[in-house]
């Protein structure tokens, strides 16, 4: 099941009012519910993998709490199952390749694994290193791991942000109600009216074999840049919007990225809550800025490629997380040597646009081999026949360009909306009702059609 199923839509106005219908003291035991049955709409056999990553993890929490003379074997537990699950179902073929094989384990991939593997390993970490106290109760525990607003496609949250408000005795307020369903809104603008817009756009110039000039790379390169914001930013309101209707105030996901003057402040401000862990548990531990130039830069090398080992099992994920490793470890290089650009502040941005949409062409391409006739094309087409041609397989003459351009005006309106913290307007009051309608009109839609529309970082 997903956001935008039939099942979901119908379904979550149910959950809602029957947690707030029912005592605190069984909201856990619905939700818990919900989540697995939310969970096993995608492959209810494998709720069974997200049930053994739950068990292992949890009794590793209590063993390191209550054993202390067997905290290794407890901390291999508690790091070995989620990890171990991990690296068969997700890596098990790319190894087979690396090592030369054929075969292949042939392995569905679960969805949402590499979400809730990095949940609980930042649970067992802080028991382990006495941040968090482990949490008693199984049920309470499990439904941290299987939240599901956030249990496929993130914000990944820590034990101490999630867990204390899953206990907590929560009140439905007017604020929560009318925040709530402006987030869902504006969620499912981006998702269904922009990112599903764009992907039409996208598909025809990243189709191997297709016939594309210089120009059509581009374009389907910038559309693509704006797809996959507006999908997984998308996700992240919805889950935030879900969650807030709930009494359960998730972590914020992004920060207008392409808002960015530099590289460092694009990773700021993207996939928030997955950096923060590469930062916590892999960057700091392997000594981070305090342990020398050197040790920085190996540091920030290998958070870089095991972020785009993360996103997939494939040698272009790979080299899209190591060019992004290269541009920050340029920008360290270039701050400590004290040098400045000197350009106007819109300037930077676009440059650090078109250095990220490098890295998107990496990153959709189907493989490297692919990646690289991509951009070997950018030295052909740049003519008036070329863009013609290019506008042409991109559907972005007529019509289609209009709706391409209203889109990007609209996420341009929707960033300017988030940036503002003042008392909204009743220009902004009155989007937020339009987001609103859309929302309703879209989902009205996809309803009558019977379809969904599946987000593109539940592949990964």
């Amino acid at each position: 099941m997903n956001f935008t199923s039939p099942a979901f839509l119908l379904g979550f106005p149910v959950v809602v009012l029957l947690h707030w219908r029912l005592p605190h003291r069984w909201r856990w035991a619905l939700l818990l519910a919900a989540s697995y049955l939310f969970y096993m709409g995608h492959t209810p056999a494998l709720a069974l993998l997200l049930l053994a990553v739950t068990v292992s993890t949890y009794a590793a929490g209590l063993g390191l709490s209550r054993r202390p003379g067997l905290r290794p074997l407890w901390l291999l537990l508690g790091m070995g199952v989620p990890l171990g699950t991990l690296a068969l179902f997700k890596y098990g073929d790319f190894f087979l390749s690396v090592a030369g094989s054929s075969s292949t384990l042939g392995l569905l991939l679960p969805v949402g694994i590499s979400f809730y593997t990095f949940q609980t390993l930042s649970y067992v970490l802080d028991v382990y290193r006495g941040e968090v106290q482990p949490e008693g109760h199984f049920g309470y525990y499990a439904l941290f791991v299987s939240f599901f607003p956030q249990l496929v496609a993130g914000p990944i949250e820590r034990p101490e942000h999630l867990l204390p408000q899953l206990h907590m005795q929560q009140t439905l307020t007017g604020e929560d109600i009318e925040t709530g369903l402006s987030l869902l809104a504006e969620g499912f603008f981006r998702k269904l009216a922009l990112a599903d817009v764009l992907a039409q756009a996208v598909e025809p110039v990243y189709q191997p074999g297709a016939a594309v000039n210089g120009t059509g790379v581009v374009l389907g390169t910038v559309c693509f840049a704006l797809q996959i914001y507006c999908d997984f930013s998308g996700y992240s309101l919805i889950a935030l919007g879900a969650a807030r209707l709930l009494g359960v105030r998730l972590s914020v996901n992004f920060r207008q990225p392409y808002d960015s003057a530099t590289i460092g402040e694009f990773w700021r401000r993207w996939h928030i809550t997955l950096n923060q862990w590469f930062a916590d548990y892999v960057y700091r531990p392997l000594g981070g800025n305090r342990k020398g130039l050197m040790r920085q830069l190996l540091a920030v090398a290998v958070v870089f490629a095991l972020s785009g080992l993360w996103h997939g099992a494939a040698w272009h994920f790979v080299a899209w997380g190591c060019l992004h490793g290269l541009y920050r470890i340029g920008g360290i290089l270039w701050e400590r040597l004290g040098l400045k650009w000197h350009l106007p502040v819109w300037l930077c941005r676009c440059r650090t646009f078109a250095l990220v949409c490098v890295g998107w062409l990496l990153f959709r391409a189907d493989s490297l081999s692919h990646a690289g006739a991509l951009l070997a094309a950018l030295t052909k087409g740049w003519s008036p026949s070329g863009l013609s041609a290019a506008l042409r397989l991109t559907g972005l003459t007529g019509t289609g360009g209009l709706t391409a351009a209203a889109g990007a005006l609209c996420l341009l309106l929707l960033d300017r909306r988030q940036r503002d913290d003042r008392e909204e307007s009743k220009y902004l009051w009155a989007l937020r009702c339009f987001l609103l309608a859309m929302g309703a009109l879209f989902s009205h839609l996809l309803l009558s059609g019977g379809g969904e529309s599946v987000f593109l970082y539940f592949q990964f």
